[in-house]
C-alpha cells in the first residue's frame, strides 16, 4: 500500500562504512558537562525570544506597547543548583522577557536577531559555539540545504508557514480573519484569540527542553531531544502538555525493550538528580511507552518517547496544514477544546486523543465540494518525503505558499458543516479517514483495522491514530456528541450552546 514501506518513519541511514551523518553531535562520553551547550551543530536561527515588536506582530496586536505583553509568571524554581542567570551553559535565563544581560548587548546584535531574514544561509554554514540567546529545538545541517527547499520559490516570500523563531511576518490568521460577519465565527475567533498557544508558552516548553537535552546528553551523548506535538504544530493552546522525542541513535529502537530500558534511565535520572524541578516521572508502558513529567519551572505537563520519529515529521505536516489557510487554526482549536468540555477527547479513556481530532477537521475541510484543504503529500511529495533526513524536515514546509481556496464559508459554516459531515455523511463501518489522499477511503483489510470503530489513517506510516476506540459504548457515545453539536449549532447558531466559552476561556 506504501512504497518503501520499510523505511516509513526513519531516516535512510547508509551502512555503517559510508555514514558520514551530520544529524547528530558526535561528543566524547567523558566531555565536560560545562562544554555540551556549546559543542552542537549550528542551525538557521530559531529564536523563542526577542523584542516586544515581534510579540505584538505575531499575536496580531499590532499596536502593542511593552505595557501590554504578554506576562510570564516566574516560578522561584530554577533548573540545577544555580540560578540560571548565573550559568554559563544554560541558554538564558527565566526571570520575565527580558534577560538582564541584554543592556549590554549593542543596538546592532539586537537588530539583527530581530530583523535579519536571510541570516539562515548566513550561518548555516559555520561551525560554530551557540550564543547563548539560541535556543533551539530542532538540529539542521551544517551542509547545503536540499535542492527541494528551494524549488517553489523563495521560502522568505513565498512560503505560508513560519519559521521556528520570531519574526516580523504577522499571523495570517489575525491578520485576514478579523472581520467575521455573524456571531457564531465571533465566538469562534474570539475562543481562539484567547487560548491560543502564545510565544511565551513556547518558551518555557523550550527552556525545559534545553536543560533536559544537557542532563541526558551525560548519559547519552549522541542523543538530541525534540519538542513536537501541538507544542510546534501550530494547534496548541494556553494549557497544551509538551511532548518530547529522545532520539537516542539513528538505528530504530525496539519500543517494547530498548525504549523501555532507555525511559528506565531517563526515569531514574529525573526521580534522583533532577528532582528538585522534575516531579512526579512515571513510565508509562504502552505501545510506545512514554514517560510522564511535570517540570516545576514551567508548570508544564510532559511526555517523552524514545526514537517515535513519526512525531516529527507529523509535526511540521500539520504545522504546514495549520498556517496554508488561516481557517484551519481557529476551527481545530474549538473542536479540541468542545471534544475536552464533553469528555470524548482522552485516549487513556477509549475515546479521541488530539492527533485524530485533529486529522478529521483536515480531513473534513478536504472533502467539501469546493476544498478548503488540499493533500499537501501529493501536491508537495518532496517536502513530506517519509525518508527525508530528520534535521531537514523543519525546513521543507518554509517553501509551501498559501492554499487558495474558492470555498468562502464563514467558520461558523464550517463548523456547524464539520458536525453535519461525522453525524450524518461520513460511513464508519467502512471507510477511513485518510488526510493523506484527501478523501475517505476504504478500510484495508488488516488486523490494524478489523473491527475498530474509528479509523484514522496516520499520513506517514498507515497506522490507525484511533485505535484507542475500542469499546462500542465510548464509540456511541462520540457519534452522540456529534449528532448533538450539530443540531443544537444547527438551530440556535451561538457556540454557547456545545460550549460555555466563559469556563472555557478561563481554562484556556
Amino acid at each position: 500500500m506504501f512504497p518503501n514501506s520499510s523505511n516509513l518513519g526513519r531516516p535512510p541511514f547508509l551502512p555503517k562504512y559510508q555514514q558520514q551523518s551530520t544529524f547528530f553531535t558526535k561528543l566524547p562520553v567523558n566531555m565536560p558537562p560545562t562544554l555540551l551547550s556549546h559543542q552542537q551543530i549550528i542551525v538557521p536561527p530559531l529564536h523563542f525570544r526577542s523584542a516586544v515588536l515581534s510579540r505584538a506582530l505575531l499575536s496580531g496586536n499590532i499596536g502593542a506597547t511593552p505595557a501590554a505583553s504578554p506576562v510570564v509568571t516566574v516560578q522561584p524554581v530554577t533548573y540545577g543548583s544555580v540560578s540560571p542567570a548565573s550559568r554559563s551553559d544554560v541558554l538564558g535565563s527565566f526571570q520575565g522577557r527580558k534577560r538582564p544581560s541584554q543592556q549590554s548587548v549593542p543596538d546592532d546584535a539586537k537588530r539583527q536577531r530581530i530583523h535579519s531574514l536571510d541570516s539562515d544561509t548566513a550561518v548555516v554554514n559555520q561551525t560554530v559555539p551557540f550564543l547563548k540567546e539560541q535556543r533551539h529545538s530542532f538540529p539542521a545541517s551544517i551542509s547545503a540545504q536540499s535542492p527541494a527547499l528551494h524549488a517553489r520559490g523563495s521560502p522568505a516570500l513565498t512560503g505560508c508557514v513560519p519559521p521556528l523563531q520570531d519574526t516580523l511576518f504577522p499571523d495570517p490568521t489575525e491578520t485576514r480573519l478579523l472581520a467575521a460577519q455573524d456571531e457564531l465565527s465571533q465566538q469562534v475567533l474570539e475562543l481562539f484569540q484567547a487560548c491560543r498557544q502564545q510565544a511565551s508558552d513556547l518558551d518555557r516548553k523550550e527552556l525545559c527542553r534545553t536543560e533536559l537535552q544537557r542532563e541526558i546528553q551525560l548519559i547519552f551523548p549522541q542523543s538530541r531531544l525534540f519538542l513536537v506535538g501541538s507544542s510546534l504544530n501550530g494547534f496548541g493552546t494556553r494549557t497544551s502538555d509538551g511532548d518530547l522525542c529522545l532520539v537516542v541513535k539513528e538505528e530504530p529502537v525496539n519500543q517494547k525493550t530498548e525504549a523501555r530500558r532507555i525511559l528506565s534511565l531517563v526515569q531514574k535520572l529525573f526521580s534522583t538528580k533532577l528532582s528538585s524541578y522534575i516531579e512526579r516521572p512515571q513510565l508509562i508502558r504502552a505501545k510506545v511507552p512514554i514517560v510522564k513529567f511535570r517540570d516545576k519551572v514551567s508548570n508544564v505537563d510532559f511526555d517523552l518517547n524514545v526514537n517515535n520519529v513519526i512525531g516529527i515529521r507529523n509535526t511540521f505536516l500539520l504545522r504546514t496544514y495549520a498556517f496554508i489557510e488561516n481557517r484551519v487554526r481557529p476551527l481545530v482549536l474549538v473542536i479540541k477544546k468542545w471534544a475536552s468540555f464533553h469528555e470524548i477527547n482522552d485516549a487513556s479513556r477509549g475515546t479521541l486523543n488530539s492527533y485524530s481530532l485533529v486529522l478529521m477537521v483536515l480531513h473534513y475541510l478536504q472533502t467539501l465540494p469546493e476544498p478548503i484543504l488540499p493533500s499537501l503529500q501529493k501536491n508537495y511529495p518532496e517536502c513530506f518525503d517519509p525518508t527525508m533526513q530528520l534535521h531537514l524536515v523543519h525546513q521543507a514546509p518554509c517553501t509551501i505558499p498559501p492554499y487558495i481556496s474558492k470555498n468562502g464559508s464563514s467558520l461558523g459554516d464550517l463548523l456547524i458543516g464539520f458536525f453535519k459531515y461525522y453525524a450524518t455523511e461520513f460511513d464508519w463501518s467502512h471507510q477511513m479517514i485518510s488526510v493523506r489522499e484527501a478523501k475517505a477511503i476504504a478500510r484495508p483489510d488488516g488486523i490494524e483495522w478489523r473491527n475498530k470503530f474509528i479509523c484514522v489513517e496516520e499520513p506517514f506510516d498507515g497506522t490507525n491514530t484511533a485505535r484507542a476506540v475500542h469499546e462500542k459504548q465510548k464509540f456511541d457515545m462520540i457519534k452522540g456528541e456529534f449528532a448533538q453539536a450539530w443540531r443544537l449549532l444547527r438551530d440556535k447558531k451561538d457556540l454557547n450552546c456545545i460550549l460555555p466559552l466563559k469556563a472555557a476561556k478561563q481554562k484556556r
